[in-house]
């Protein structure tokens, strides 16, 4: 998989040279390369930013800047990939789609990604009607979430994070990917580790892992954990068990 940022902050992506991401760009399974947008523009401040039309608090970015860093990107890409190659291009913002994880296994089916860190008030809207109307691009706006942050670098972390974690080979053990929260539409279980009975410092209580885990009856873990898995959703993500519960009911039919 090829991705690109394009970011007037490219030091904001530095944590994806860590952990299992860093891992990955090192043995070649993410081609990962971030752009400044700076080098798109033509005054000496090197300014990407103007005041809104209409009035209003904040500034705007710039469309001149955007429309040449996405035609720079689009023909280093195609140059590499072939010259009908076409990235999907997200652009975080509060305004988007929810992220989800059936997202990230969408774009983890896709070659190559285009990110568009905005900053201040967003992206001039006719950036988002070019990209889909001139460059023909599939364009997506995506929200980490019911709130707002200073710029589209955050999201970009984690967006990155969640789906190159899907490609094979990624993640040592594969199989811990397939009950992780929010696949199959809920929450992970509790989960324990050694010492079988534990006393926290400074604590007088002792606390145990749940029997059923200890016994060795896979069935009956498999049990215990769908139930802890439904439990804990009713309970923190009613809203995703009324979605799974609904496509059970479809599979049933």
């Amino acid at each position: 998989m090829r991705i690109d940022v394009i970011t007037i902050f490219p030091d904001y992506l530095a944590p994806l040279d860590l952990s299992l991401i860093g891992k990955a760009r090192t043995r070649g399974l993410v081609d990962l390369r971030v752009h400044d947008l700076r080098a798109w523009t033509h005054d000496n401040h090197n300014s990407v930013d103007d005041a809104p039309f209409g009035g209003g608090a904040g500034m705007v970015m710039k469309p001149q800047p955007w429309a040449e860093a996405l035609a720079a990107v689009l023909d280093d890409g195609r140059a590499e990939l072939g010259a009908d190659a076409a990235p999907v291009l997200v652009i975080p913002g509060p305004s988007g789609a929810p992220f989800t994880q059936p997202q990230a296994h969408a774009l983890a089916e896709v070659p190559w990604l285009v990110f568009a860190c905005g900053r201040y008030e967003g992206i001039d809207e006719r950036v988002h009607e070019h990209a889909r109307e001139d460059l023909g691009l599939d364009t997506r706006v995506v929200s980490l979430g019911d709130y707002v942050l200073n710029g589209g670098e955050v999201a970009v972390l984690a967006i990155t994070e969640a789906v190159v974690r899907l490609l094979p080979g990624v993640v040592g053990n594969e199989a811990s990917l397939v009950e992780e929260s929010h696949e199959g539409g809920l929450l992970e279980y509790p989960v324990y580790t050694r010492p079988a009975r534990w006393t926290a410092p400074g604590s007088d209580v002792e606390r145990s892992v749940p029997d059923v885990l200890l016994g060795g009856n896979h069935a009956e873990i498999a049990r215990w954990r769908y139930a802890q898995r439904l439990a804990r959703t009713a309970e923190r993500r009613p809203d995703l068990l009324s979605a799974h519960e609904a496509s059970r009911a479809d599979g049933a039919r």
